[in-house]
C-alpha cells in the first residue's frame, strides 16, 4: 500500500513539473460543448491538476476560514476552493490563467448559488495584486511558492497561507496535516500552513535597557542587555503575537509598528513590559 501510494505520488508530482503534454481529448472543448476539466491540463507556470475536496476542507479548517475573511486562490484552477471558502462565508478572489477554468469555476459557482461571496479572474498569479487577502491558498509547485514568498511575507502579519503539498523552502510551516489515502487517491494529500510573521529584527529600547533580536521568519533569537548583563533571547511569533524568553522569565505580548508590549511572567508574578525600536 505504501509503495502504491508513492509510485502514484511520484506520477501526480511529474505532471505537475514543467510542461505537461496532453492530449484534446482530454477536455471537452469542442465548439459547442461546455468545458469540462478531467485529468490534468498544461498551464503557464504549472498544470492543472484538482485539489481532492478532502484537502480543501483541511486547508480551509487549518486557516479556520471564517465569514470575516477574504481568501484568494492562487491558481484557483476549477474554482473548488474558491468555492468551499464561500461556503464558509468567505469573500473569495481565484486567480487563473486558463479562461476555460476561469469560465468553469464561474458557472459552478453560480450552481452552488456562492456567486455573490466569488469571483473569478483570469490573471497572471505573478502580477496579480493579492495583498488584501487574509487568508492566500496555493496549489503550485515549491520553485513557485518560493517566487511568491517575498510578496507573502511582505503582507500584514497574521495573514495565514496553505499550500497543497509543496512548501516554502527554508520558512519551516507553523502546521502541517496529511489526509488519509481513502479520501485522497491522488496523492497530493498534504497540507502546510503558515502565518506571515511581524517584523521584528533590530534593536529594541526596553525602559533602559536594550533587547536586540535577529529573525528568521517566525523564529526569534538575540539578546537582553541589562545592567551590565547579556542574557541570550530565545522566541518565536505567531502574526503579530510574540512570545520569548529570557532566562527564567517568559514574555508575551503583541507587536504594533515599532511598537511590543505585553505581560511577563517572572517568579511567580505577572508585570505589564514595552519596547520601542531604536
Amino acid at each position: 500500500m505504501k509503495l502504491h501510494r508513492f509510485v502514484w505520488s511520484l506520477v501526480a508530482l511529474i505532471l505537475m513539473i514543467g510542461m505537461i503534454i496532453v492530449t484534446a481529448a482530454g477536455s471537452a472543448q469542442t465548439t459547442g460543448t461546455e468545458f469540462e476539466p478531467k485529468g490534468v491540463l498544461p498551464g503557464k507556470d504549472v498544470g492543472w491538476l484538482p485539489t481532492e475536496d478532502a484537502v480543501v476542507e483541511v486547508m480551509l479548517a487549518m486557516a479556520n476560514v471564517t465569514p470575516e475573511d477574504y481568501v484568494v486562490d492562487l491558481g484557483s484552477g476549477d474554482g473548488r476552493t474558491v468555492i468551499a471558502a464561500a461556503k464558509r462565508g468567505a469573500r473569495a478572489l481565484g486567480v487563473e490563467y486558463n479562461p476555460d477554468l476561469v469560465a468553469f469555476s464561474k458557472r459552478n459557482a453560480a450552481k452552488e448559488g456562492v456567486s455573490d461571496k466569488t469571483e473569478f479572474i483570469q490573471a497572471d498569479l505573478f502580477e496579480i495584486d493579492f495583498s488584501k487577502a487574509t487568508v492566500v491558498t496555493l496549489f503550485l509547485r515549491s520553485d513557485l511558492n518560493l517566487k511568491l514568498r517575498p510578496k507573502i511575507l511582505n503582507m500584514k502579519p497574521g495573514v495565514r497561507v496553505v499550500s497543497n503539498s509543496f512548501t516554502m523552502a527554508d520558512w519551516v510551516p507553523d502546521q502541517t496535516a496529511s489526509v488519509e489515502e481513502e479520501r485522497c487517491p491522488n496523492m497530493c494529500c498534504v497540507a502546510y500552513f503558515w502565518i506571515v510573521p511581524a517584523r521584528v529584527e533590530g534593536a529594541w529600547r526596553f525602559g533602559p535597557d536594550e533587547l536586540k533580536l535577529g529573525q528568521s521568519f517566525q523564529m526569534v533569537s538575540g539578546t537582553l542587555r541589562a545592567g551590565g548583563k547579556t542574557t541570550p533571547v530565545i522566541g518565536r511569533l505567531r502574526g503579530d503575537e510574540i512570545t520569548f524568553s529570557v532566562g527564567a522569565d517568559r514574555y508575551t505580548g503583541r507587536v504594533q509598528g515599532g511598537v511590543m508590549e505585553g505581560q511577563v511572567l517572572s517568579r511567580g508574578s505577572i508585570s505589564p513590559w514595552s519596547a520601542i525600536r531604536k
